[in-house]
């Protein structure tokens, strides 16, 4: 990897990130089923990813949206 492109998980993760859920626990089970990670440690690796510059080359929308929701929940607290 040249330090540009994004490695397969966080690549999986973003892509995880486009689809929609129908029902509560469906993302958290695909998360699990999907990837092998615990929902806990699947979030730690997203959020930092929505601060990783290429992951916002790779895949702009989702990264602006999900930081754009992020931003907005700090700000509830």
């Amino acid at each position: 990897m040249d330090g540009k492109q994004l490695g397969r998980r966080e690549q999986d993760i973003l892509a995880l990130e486009r689809r929609g859920f129908a029902g509560p626990g469906a993302k958290e089970r695909a998360i699990r089923e999907e990837l092998g990670l615990v929902p806990v440690r699947y979030y730690q690796l997203l959020n930092a990813l929505l601060d990783d510059e290429r992951a916002l080359a790779c895949d702009p929308v989702t990264v602006n949206r999900l930081r754009r929701v992020r931003e907005v929940r700090r700000g509830e607290r």
